[in-house]
């Protein structure tokens, strides 16, 4: 897909994953474009999907959100209703910023944030464990956070 946007799309995709709050003023003066045909070329690469989603990304310590841990789930049987029905259950856990299918020794890999590890333990018992098929989770605690951006790679 990449093949068919070229350099001021680029350009543009990667200012806007970088601070999409630029104004398309802004944006067309980085790229070296007026502000009109800069403006149809984001659009155009939002009506395409490129951009799914123009959002502010919060600070979770700021928020009161400390601890980040990685849950590793295994369920009990692998057909696609019981990895359907994990999958329906997991949307309901705001809790869960992002959750994987995975090949290998386990099936689902879920990243969490919770207040404190209380917290995370009351998610984990309540919750987490309670979810119809759900044999073993593992999980890790994260400890310092070396690296996190939501910024893809484009060249």
């Amino acid at each position: 897909m990449l093949d068919d946007l070229d350099e001021f799309d680029l350009k543009i995709l990667e200012i806007l994953q970088a601070d999409s709050s630029r104004s398309t003023s802004e944006i067309a003066d980085m790229v070296g474009l007026s502000q009109p045909p800069c403006w149809r070329r984001i659009n155009k690469l939002k009506e395409a999907g490129y951009i799914k989603a123009q959002v502010s990304l919060l600070d979770r310590r700021k928020v009161g959100l400390n601890a980040q841990i990685f849950a590793q789930v295994k369920l009990s049987a692998h057909g696609r209703s019981n990895l359907a029905e994990f999958s329906e259950a997991i949307q309901s856990f705001p809790e869960v910023l992002d959750c994987f299918v995975m090949m290998g020794s386990v099936d689902f890999m879920l990243r969490i944030v919770a207040r404190d590890i209380e917290a995370y333990e009351r998610f984990f018992f309540d919750k987490l464990s309670q979810v119809p098929g759900v044999q073993e989770i593992n999980s890790m605690v994260a400890l310092s956070e070396i690296k996190s951006t939501t910024q893809l790679p484009l060249r």
